[in-house]
């Protein structure tokens, strides 16, 4: 596993993290939950990112790792990155979401109560609060890190102008921004085409992708039509079938072969691609087994481009 430095601190990440937002909570097997964990930390996957929300139900998902902690790795804590967020809706009433001093230090201390920490290694703004004050905001992330309970800090869903501002207030408290978590893909190319990517350059900030498979867009699982056990045809808020055009899946199938002519799959190339050339920090994948977790971490093998295939990449994403 290739590890990276996140922007200018000492932290490194490996290149691929687990992200628990889907799969951990009760409806899943917990030793299938387990063997992720434990198959994830042997190749090297030493960062599990979390959020206070991740279940289904929320806080599930912090509630399992901790389980897991106590079980399998409270002597390796010390080699693992945790990470968690809060911002979006956690529990009813004026203080369960958004971005308030209140919310955010009472989230934090519900989340280190699940897991069974002391501490995380980092604690996020999960989105901006157009509402609230954003020096209230990252002063609480400051305070976080003056009060032992997170070593890093970091934002998510932040434009490039927040980032900016964000990172401006915690230089001025003393506490640097660590990393923006933004939505980033073959399909979604927004941190480039906005701006944050040159705006997390130029201020040395990390950066680690989440959904860079799209939900599973980026996998060979729609390449047929839609299996009645997938993501699309459920319930779930972020893919439905709406999403699966005669169109897209035609750009699906040509990415495809663009991945199979380079030895690899849709998903590892999708993952090579958002990696490609070390300007990402990390890139954050989910796994509903140890298998399908060993085939994201061998995109690893092969992170290099040469232009001939990223411009057959970007004609068949933009035709």
């Amino acid at each position: 596993m290739p590890y990276r430095r996140t922007g200018r601190s000492g932290l490194k990440l490996p290149a691929l993290s687990l992200g628990l937002w889907h799969n951990f909570g009760p409806d899943r097997p917990a030793e299938t939950q387990r063997a992720i964990l434990r198959r994830a930390f042997d190749l090297g996957v030493t960062h599990f990112d979390l959020a206070n929300n991740y279940g289904p139900p929320p806080g599930a998902a912090e509630s399992a790792l901790g389980e897991a902690l106590r079980s399998d790795f409270a002597r390796y804590r010390d080699e693992l990155v945790i990470s968690t967020k809060a911002g979006y809706l956690m529990w009813p009433g004026p203080y369960g979401e958004w971005g308030s001093r209140k919310y955010l230090l009472s989230s934090l201390d519900q989340s280190l109560g699940r897991m069974g920490l002391d501490h995380v290694d980092i604690f996020y703004s999960h989105r901006f609060d157009p509402q609230t004050p954003l020096e209230e905001t990252m002063g609480a992330l400051h305070s976080a890190v003056q009060q032992g309970k997170a070593l890093y800090v970091g934002v998510s869903n932040y434009s490039a102008e927040q980032t900016r501002e964000a990172a401006r207030i915690l230089g001025e408290l003393g506490t640097p921004l660590l990393i923006n978590q933004p939505r980033y893909s073959l399909l979604d190319r927004r941190p480039e085409d906005e701006g944050l990517m040159d705006a997390l350059d130029e201020l040395r900030v990390g950066s680690i992708a989440y959904s860079p498979l799209e939900q599973g867009l980026l996998t060979a699982r729609y390449l047929d039509g839609i299996p009645e056990d997938s993501r699309a045809a459920s319930d779930s808020p972020f893919l439905n079938t709406d999403a699966l055009t005669g169109e897209l899946v035609g750009r699906l199938r040509t990415l495809n072969d663009i991945a199979a002519s380079r030895g690899q799959s849709l998903a590892q190339m999708a993952l090579s691609w958002v990696l490609r050339g070390g300007r990402l920090t990390s890139a954050l994948v989910g796994a509903s087994s140890p298998r399908q977790l060993e085939d994201s971490v061998a995109a690893t093998r092969n992170l290099d481009f040469d232009q001939e295939e990223l411009d057959r990449i970007d004609a068949a994403v933009k035709r």
